[in-house]
């Protein structure tokens, strides 16, 4: 990452169309696009054309991107462009989506209002993919050692004391460690996570 760039978000870098910033936040983002797809009974390449469609649905969106109320959210966002894009695709294939229940099911499937999605409906698993996803991002920055402590202490739960004894540093110094990588994930995808 260039010098000075550092406490820009990645956000705001994928509105200033910075090629890297969007490399990482499709790398963050269409796993999870994917999993939404398959969710909702798309298979192979018509899952793989609605997620470049939401993509660029993005690209050309994603000034219009705003946190305005408690609960609003990128993910949240993403997901109603995604079923947006989804219902397009059914439309122009003439295919009905699947749903369970014949077709008074599908009908009210269809019916739905986009601010009933939410980002608690997504399964734990593809969130915790996500913010691994996220963690990759801004490993690189980090020396070994502090990243070690981090993740002992915010992923496996350890106790500051406990890693501090099996890495040869002080509780204090773990907690730093810990706070240092929080902190540079949330001034680089705070935004994106929240």
């Amino acid at each position: 990452m260039p010098e000075g760039s550092t406490s820009l978000s990645l956000l705001k870098r994928v509105r200033e169309r910075n090629p890297e910033a969007w490399d990482r936040l499709v790398f963050l983002y269409a796993p999870l696009v994917h999993h939404w797809c398959q969710s909702w009974g798309m298979q192979g390449a018509d899952a793989d054309d609605v997620r470049q469609e939401v993509f660029q649905a993005v690209s050309r969106h994603v000034e219009q991107f705003r946190r305005d109320r408690a609960g609003d959210s990128f993910r949240g966002w993403l997901r109603v462009i995604a079923r947006r894009k989804f219902l397009d695709h059914c439309r122009r294939e003439n295919v009905q989506p699947q749903a369970q229940g014949g077709s008074d099911a599908n009908l009210l499937l269809q019916n739905i209002p986009d601010e009933v999605i939410r980002d608690d409906d997504d399964p734990p698993q593809q969130v915790q993919s996500l913010h691994h996803r996220a963690l990759e991002l801004v490993r690189s920055q980090f020396e070994e050692k502090t990243w070690q402590a981090f993740w002992r202490c915010a992923v496996e739960g350890q106790s500051p004391l406990e890693v501090g004894e099996a890495m040869h540093m002080s509780p204090a110094a773990v907690r730093k460690a810990k706070s240092r990588v929080l902190h540079r994930l949330k001034q680089e995808l705070g935004e994106l996570l929240g």
